[in-house]
């Protein structure tokens, strides 16, 4: 589909600049190879010579040599010399390495034949640009000014918006009137829904069991006390200081505990029709990642604890794709770019609560192989999410299969939302003590991604 979408852009006298293209696709959709198939077909025609890759991790570097290679393509990793960067079809660079070394990177691009060049930027919603302070999304302003005289920018996301209410590189803005005011969105060029993918069978659809349960919250010294329901309360002070409480491992009743448990019996069913199945615990930070991976091998499972300080974490993570560890456990490290089939249960056991970061964690446990999806039906036996009853989890939940425009509010409606000042009481400063759960509820969503005729 994204080569497609390049034929048609390219096909004619191709005399002007086609500037920004934004592709959404869900994980399994083929970005980066269709990216690099568009590149190719507009070389072919005679449009582009070579192109830039920016990626947001060095990880993702060997996957994009890889799929490249496969078509025949050299990518050059940088930095590297003129003559190396002149032979080879295309370059490849961190975002944040194109900000350390700018000025350098800069004059080498400068080499190039800049109108004969197409940028890629891959999970291209990292770019933020802050029109009021054009400074300080640094990764985005680095973005724009490396490749402003090439003749085409591609961005490429899977969660295409942000927590921050800003714009991004390599999208456009559309100003639309919502609610009697003029504002903007992003839509995506191309558009691959997660549902879609699910529809044709090529990933899995997911499952969703929230443990419910309540909170208490006490002040010293005074006997009175608030309970606080998980899964319906609003007050976004009362929401996060119950949802911190409930990743809490504190005895075998709580919520986070309760999550990990039916997490384990759920992966256990799994193995009966796929042996080599895995799980992966998102977790809040190293402390409660190590308490969590504890846990789990207290209970006779096989773990694989990784986090941004652990020793060779890329190649631990390399190492569990095609391992024989039950869990994974980490932090922010298995997002965007992490590829491991076998992960078929997903415990969310973190505070971030950001659309964009649930749905990366999430996703991960949609991917098939070949091999699997030569022996199931479609639609795919789905995966399953466990996590706390958090209503801004849920929400996010019951829409991680379909794309919805990112609106970007006014700068003031957007600063009072994230002051707790835009209609919603935030409820007193009151320390949480931790006392009974009551973590026995389970609040199970299908999501519709089923085929119509499916549904009926």
């Amino acid at each position: 589909m994204l080569r497609r979408r390049l034929d048609q852009l390219s096909s004619g006298s191709f005399t002007a600049d086609l500037g920004d293209i934004l592709v959404f696709a869900g994980p399994g959709a083929g970005k980066t190879l269709g990216a690099l198939l568009g590149f190719s077909s507009m070389r072919r025609d005679g449009h582009l010579d070579q192109f830039v890759v920016f990626c947001h991790r060095t990880s993702i570097l060997e996957q994009w040599k890889q799929a490249a290679s496969g078509l025949g393509l050299r990518l050059e990793e940088w930095p590297c010399t003129a003559a190396a960067a002149k032979a080879a079809d295309g370059l490849l660079v961190t975002y944040q390495g194109a900000g350390r070394q700018l000025q350098p990177l800069q004059e080498q691009l400068g080499q190039l034949q800049a109108d004969r060049c197409m940028a890629i930027a891959d999970e291209a919603h990292h770019l933020g640009l802050d029109p009021d302070d054009p400074k300080a999304p640094a990764w985005g302003q680095t973005f724009q000014a490396l490749t402003e005289a090439f003749k085409l920018r591609v961005g490429l996301t899977g969660t295409p918006f942000r927590a921050d209410n800003l714009g991004f590189c390599a999208a456009r803005r559309i100003r639309v009137v919502q609610d009697g005011m003029v504002m903007e969105q992003i839509c995506p060029d191309l558009c691959v829904e997660p549902r879609d993918l699910i529809a044709a069978g090529d990933v899995r659809p997911l499952e969703f069991r929230f443990q419910d349960g309540w909170v208490e919250h006490s002040r010293e010294g005074m006997p009175d006390r608030d309970v606080s329901p998980l899964s319906a309360e609003h007050r976004e002070s009362w929401r996060a200081r119950n949802l911190r409480r409930a990743i809490r491992l504190a005895d075998s009743s709580s919520i986070g505990q309760q999550v990990l448990l039916r997490a384990q019996r759920k992966l256990t069913d799994m193995r009966q029709s796929h042996p080599d199945a895995a799980g992966l615990v998102i977790a809040r930070d190293i402390d409660h990642a190590e308490a969590i991976a504890t846990l789990l091998r207290e209970d006779g499972n096989r773990v694989e604890l990784v986090h941004s300080q652990s020793p060779q974490a890329a190649e631990r993570l390399h190492g569990f794709q095609g391992g024989t560890a039950d869990w994974l456990v980490s932090i922010d490290m298995c997002a965007e770019g992490f590829d491991a089939p076998r992960l078929r249960v997903v415990a969310y056991l973190t505070t971030v609560v950001t659309r964009s970061r649930f749905v990366q964690g999430i996703t991960r446990a949609v991917r098939m192989t070949a091999t699997l999806a030569a022996t199931e039906t479609i639609p795919r036996a789905p995966s399953f999410v466990f996590a706390p009853a958090d209503p801004r989890l849920m929400e996010y939940a019951r829409s991680w299969s379909i794309a919805e425009p990112y609106v970007l509010r006014p700068r003031e409606e957007a600063e009072a939302d994230e002051l707790g000042t835009g209609g919603h009481w935030r409820g007193p400063s009151l320390p949480m003590e931790a006392v009974e759960d009551g973590a026995g509820n389970v609040i199970r969503l299908k999501t519709p991604e089923l085929p119509l005729f499916l549904q009926q």
